[in-house]
């Protein structure tokens, strides 16, 4: 790289990239058991759940960084699926309470097993970094997150 806006634009390009693979392995669906599959964002969302990271549409919307409609959408379908219960939240009339069924269960565990391999590969590669490049890592991450957000804000606008 000759200049420092060159290592940029290079480094924006291997963004791109790692986002379109991301994106095709979202698309890969998951054996869940004979009958089921699950695409890798509902297995993620199944997850969460599982996980009690999120108990409800908002907490689904803000974990993932979608709007509170996608995740209601994405919720709804993996209920009637037979992967969620959503139950009235005991605090609010508004609120729905999620919960994995016996089917949810079983997409967690082929969840795990089908990409626990590749997270613990991703931890085994970066611990050979020093905890400061992980660090300035993590701050890329973020202000890349934050132009994104803020590209995603201006195009929800009327």
């Amino acid at each position: 790289m000759d200049n420092k806006e060159d290592l940029i634009k290079h480094a924006i390009q291997g963004l791109l990239r790692i986002a379109h693979l991301y994106a095709r392995i979202e698309a890969m669906p998951i054996p869940v058991d004979n009958d089921n599959t699950v695409s890798t964002r509902e297995a993620h969302t199944i997850q969460a759940i599982g996980d009690e990271e999120t108990n409800n549409v908002t907490q689904v919307a803000n974990h993932f960084g979608i709007t509170k409609s996608a995740a209601s959408q994405l919720v709804a379908k993996l209920e009637k699926r037979g992967f969620l219960h959503k139950r009235p939240a005991a605090h609010s009339n508004k609120e729905f309470q999620l919960s994995l069924t016996e089917l949810g269960w079983c997409a967690f565990r082929a969840h795990e097993h089908f990409h626990g391999n590749d997270f613990i590969e991703l931890v085994n590669s970066l611990s050979a970094f020093p905890i400061s490049q992980i660090a300035t890592l993590s701050v890329l991450m973020e202000t890349l997150g934050g132009v994104m957000e803020k590209r995603l804000s201006q195009h929800s606008k009327p």
